[in-house]
């Protein structure tokens, strides 16, 4: 009974992986990309369940969190999404092919605020301090990427308290989502 499940299980990932790459782009990497972005999402929501209290800070999970988010951007995001990697099952648009330079940028924030994250935690290793905290801090509004000209040129976010660092990455994730990602069926 285990070994026809697994042969049935076997068979229906071949004929998946068949059938995706079929329309630009092989299982294993569709595989890969998806457990990276489900791992970024989980680390994500670790870190935002500490700053908003529904869990406990813990200095060492908050590193972790953030460690798995950079690990997973930068070039080893890119990577995952090399030209032509739309198409059938992927969520992923030509858009990425279109705009290779904004995506790849994004894709290096995201790595820069989560070495900030990281960095923050390592700073803290006790509680979520008032450094970490907006606090009445006016926000700054928008991204540090893609600044419109004749604005200030971003801030060093090594100045920037944690939790906006966090709110800003999160902004980043949204922007590459909605240009970059469409839903499937």
């Amino acid at each position: 009974m285990i070994r026809q499940a697994a042969l049935a299980a076997g068979l229906l990932l071949a004929g998946s992986s068949a059938a995706v790459a079929s329309h630009g782009v092989d299982y294993p990497l569709l595989a890969e990309r998806q457990a990276s972005m489900k791992a970024i999402a989980e680390a994500a929501r670790t870190i935002d369940w500490m700053f908003s209290g529904r869990l406990d800070y813990d200095s060492r999970a908050f590193k972790r969190a953030a460690e798995t988010i950079r690990q997973h951007s930068g070039e080893a995001l890119v990577s995952q999404f090399p030209p032509g990697c739309f198409g059938g099952h992927s969520a992923a648009t030509a858009e990425i092919d279109r705009s290779r330079e904004e995506f790849v940028a994004l894709s290096n924030h995201l790595e820069t605020f989560a070495a900030e994250l990281s960095r923050a935690a390592d700073e803290a290793p006790d509680q979520l301090t008032e450094d970490m905290r907006m606090g009445d801090r006016a926000p700054m509004g928008g991204s540090l990427l893609g600044r419109r000209p004749g604005r200030d040129a971003a801030p060093d976010p090594s100045t920037i308290p944690a939790e906006h660092i966090f709110h800003l990455m999160l902004e980043d994730c949204a922007s590459c989502h909605a240009k970059f990602r469409q839903r499937v069926q």
